[in-house]
């Protein structure tokens, strides 16, 4: 029983609640359907967002030829260093072990020749490296045959060719880092 006794269905329409409770509904559904709305255009926007960060472009320059060539000669150093270290020192009484540090700085002369030839330099620069990579093939050359020697004093006289073999490669090294801007190198 609705108010002063009279059934719940004719009080309503009197006083309005029943077209109250309609509005109520119609106004729920519509603050439903702008809810779902913002939401969608929300994540529309955030998705958007995050794929154009995403696709952005990387805005950090790339690493300068100077910078580059340092990584490659540095690591090529280290490794040749190694080698001729071992072969000057405990490997110069063993033929093997000698020979195998030969093959060795061969092979990291002519990695380093790989590498740098794969540098985007200004054209002056790229033929100095050129030059570096042409001299720097022929000690590799040499320093592969020399690992076919026979026999300890061999391999003793034809350091004495390496080591003139090497004089044209550090200078093209030294004209490189020259054009490129960078201080002569410390050691050879």
């Amino acid at each position: 029983m609705g108010t002063h006794g009279q059934p719940a269905g004719t009080v309503l329409p009197q006083i309005g609640l029943g077209r109250c409770r309609r509005q109520n509904v119609g106004a729920v559904i519509l603050l439903a359907v702008v809810l779902l709305a913002v939401v969608l255009l929300g994540a529309t926007l955030l998705a958007g967002g995050c794929a154009a960060q995403s696709a952005a472009p990387d805005t950090t320059a790339p690493p300068s030829p100077a910078t580059q060539y340092l990584r490659i000669a540095e690591q090529a150093n280290g490794r040749l260093e190694i080698d001729f270290d071992r072969l000057a020192g405990a490997n110069r009484a063993h033929l093997a072990s000698a020979q195998s540090d030969l093959r060795d700085a061969a092979a990291t002369e002519r990695m380093f020749d790989r590498d740098i030839l794969t540098l985007s330099l200004p054209p002056a620069v790229e033929v100095t490296a050129r030059d570096l990579v042409t001299a720097n093939e022929s000690r590799a050359k040499l320093t592969l045959t020399f690992s076919a020697d026979h026999c300890l004093q061999q391999l003793g006289q034809d350091q004495a060719i390496l080591a003139a073999a090497n004089q044209t490669v550090e200078e093209a090294v030294r004209s490189v880092r020259r054009q490129l801007g960078l201080p002569p190198p410390s050691t050879s």
